[in-house]
């Protein structure tokens, strides 16, 4: 499988580049106002409401691990897992043996992406050992063989945990050794994670659900979805998006977050390399007077590539009063947007076309003042650890600097 990765990474540097506007971009300048009218905003968008009665848990870096086994070792009825990365080590080892140890009867579904999942085989035998079964996303052996790279980058990049149906937890986390420790060195990722009780795990359940039946898995029995009392005073909705050519609910997820912001929008993005119109709304919010803020990977980015492609769009974001924020102890990949006071989206969605077009992606909306606060206190500590760029700095970086950023414009516009 190894031998595919430069084919992959080109196509994703291509798929992956900024792109002229088209016709089908949605434009939006505002929401309407109030609680109600964001979760109607969303729902027109993408048939996902913000219902009431949750409770919400901002989960950061290597903790997840904690709360993943938590929630394996307190299932009753079912606990299913679905993950883009799951790689064989010491993380995977101690999920393992929380699953050795769950209680009895209770039936166990592991799904993961085989091109994220290198070497998972040895990892599912003892999952199969251990009486989960395990399925394969799309195996890659027939994409490679026909040269289809846009089904080969058409993955799920989704990560849930849904355990009996009533919690769920998703984010940008990989079970494997970058996800471990507290992002104080460039060995531990820095990663945003959520997990929830109310209503809106039905719909995580559901996403776990439709990519299972496409590995092969049978539909899930009912119990995998009870009725959920509240459980808490949160507004949420779990956003599943599926690649779609020109909208799919992970873009007009991004675009509704961005237009209902009338004072903050602090977007925290791994993969930032945004189209046209992500672009001009960004613009359009700072020029309205909204603290618009991205912060994005800086020194440690693992696809140096892409990290090209994400400081190709800085200048016209820059000149167009957007902040712009670099990373500096890791690799940071978390995937959130906070608008105001209340509104938070976190999980698996990157801002880059691969993820917004391509393939099947995640996120939980969520309107809640307490998990803002959190979310906004996380990410002014990620500033304190991040460089910020500036227009006039920026304006003067080297030639070579300045061509090597517009290499992957060049080979999307050409190839």
């Amino acid at each position: 499988m190894n031998r595919c990765w430069p084919a992959l990474i080109l196509a994703f540097v291509c798929l992956g580049c900024p792109y002229p506007n088209h016709r089908h971009d949605l434009r939006l300048r505002s929401v309407p106002e109030g609680p109600e009218g964001i979760s109607q905003a969303f729902f027109q968008s993408m048939g996902v409401a913000l219902e009431p009665g949750h409770r919400v848990e901002l989960v950061d870096n290597g903790r997840i691990f904690d709360v993943i086994e938590e929630e394996v070792r307190a299932a009753r009825s079912s606990i299913h897992i679905l993950s883009y990365i799951w790689r064989p080590g010491d993380v995977s080892d101690r999920l393992i043996r929380a699953v050795r140890e769950r209680e009895p009867g209770v039936a166990c579904r592991v799904l993961v992406d085989p091109l994220g999942s290198i070497n998972f085989e040895p990892v599912s035998k003892e999952l199969v050992a251990a009486g989960c079964e395990t399925r394969l996303f799309r195996p890659i052996q027939g994409s490679i063989a026909s040269l289809d790279l846009r089904r080969m980058l058409a993955r799920t990049h989704r990560k849930l945990v849904v355990r009996d149906g009533e919690v769920g937890v998703t984010g940008g986390f990989g079970i494997w050794k970058s996800w471990e420790g507290n992002a104080r060195n460039a060995e531990e990722w820095r990663d945003t994670n959520v997990r929830v009780w109310g209503p809106a795990v039905r719909g995580m359940q559901q996403a776990f659900a439709e990519n299972w039946q496409e590995a092969g898995g049978d539909y899930l029995p009912p119990e995998c979805f009870p009725p959920l009392a509240p459980e808490g005073e949160a507004r949420a909705g779990f956003v599943g998006s599926t690649g779609e050519t020109f909208l799919s609910d992970g873009r007009r997820m991004t675009l509704v977050a961005i237009a209902a912001a009338q004072r903050r929008l602090w977007i925290a993005n791994s993969y930032f390399i945004p189209s046209d119109d992500i672009s001009d709304m960004l613009i359009l919010k700072a020029k309205q007077g909204v603290d618009v803020r991205v912060l994005a990977p800086g020194r440690h980015h693992d696809i140096a590539p892409v990290h090209a492609g994400q400081r190709a769009s800085y200048a016209r974001l820059l000149e167009g009063g957007v902040r712009i924020w670099e990373y500096e102890l890791s690799m940071m990949h978390s995937k959130t947007i906070l608008v105001d006071e209340r509104l938070s989206v976190i999980g698996s969605t990157n801002m880059d076309p691969l993820s917004l077009d391509q393939v099947e992606e995640g996120s939980l909306v969520v309107e809640d003042a307490a998990l803002a606060a959190a979310l906004a206190a996380s990410f002014e500590r990620d500033l304190t650890h991040s460089r910020e760029i500036h227009a006039s700095g920026w304006r003067r970086r080297g030639l070579f600097r300045k061509l090597a950023e517009q290499l992957p414009r060049l080979i999307g516009r050409y190839l």
